[in-house]
C-alpha cells in the first residue's frame, strides 16, 4: 500500500492557481490561499484607510476587509457588473477579500512555465508579482500573496492588541 502524506490538503493544491481578470490582464493566486468566491455585496466603508481598501463585509458573522485589486494596481475604478466578484483569501490566518473584474478558471502550472517578473519598477503591481507564466499562448501574472497583503495588514491591523 502506498503511503501518502498530505499537509491539510495543500499537497493537492500545489501548482494550482485561480486566474482572474483586471481589464484584459490575467492574474492568478495560489489556490491554497483561496477560501471562496462570492458575489458582490454591501461593503461597509471604513474611514482613514487607503483608497483601494473599500471597507469590510460580514461573511457569515466574520468581518472581512475588502480591497479593490484594480485600484491597488493603479487602474481606474469602474462600475461593478454581474461578473465582478470578491475572492476571499487567507494569509497568516486572516481572511481578506479581493474585488476582481471576473474570475476565469483554475489552472495547473509547473515551474518550467514560469519566469521571474521583470524588474521594471512598481507600476501595475510588479512589486507584488511572484512570477509570470505562459499557458496556451496566454500570459498569467502570478501574485505573491505575502507581498500583496503585507502593507495592508500592517496598515489595517497595526492597532490590534
Amino acid at each position: 500500500m502506498e503511503d501518502r502524506k498530505y499537509s491539510d490538503g495543500l499537497d493537492d493544491l500545489s501548482g494550482r492557481y485561480l486566474t482572474f481578470y483586471i481589464d484584459e490582464v490575467i492574474y492568478s493566486l495560489p489556490l491554497g490561499h483561496i477560501i471562496e468566491i462570492i458575489n458582490m455585496q454591501h461593503i461597509t466603508h471604513i474611514p482613514g484607510v487607503p483608497h483601494y481598501v473599500k471597507g469590510i463585509v460580514n461573511l457569515r458573522g466574520k468581518v472581512v476587509p475588502v480591497s479593490d485589486v484594480r485600484l491597488k494596481f493603479g487602474q481606474p475604478e469602474r462600475p461593478h457588473d454581474d461578473k465582478t466578484c470578491i475572492i476571499v483569501t487567507t494569509i497568516n490566518d486572516m481572511q481578506v477579500g479581493l474585488i476582481v473584474d471576473s474570475v476565469a478558471e483554475v489552472v495547473t502550472l509547473d515551474k518550467n512555465q514560469m519566469a521571474a517578473p521583470p524588474k521594471a519598477g512598481k507600476r501595475m503591481g510588479e512589486s507584488y508579482l511572484d512570477s509570470i507564466a505562459t499557458l496556451n499562448d496566454k500570459v498569467i501574472l502570478n501574485i505573491d500573496c505575502t507581498k500583496f497583503f503585507q502593507a495592508d495588514m500592517a496598515e489595517l491591523f497595526v492597532h490590534e492588541n
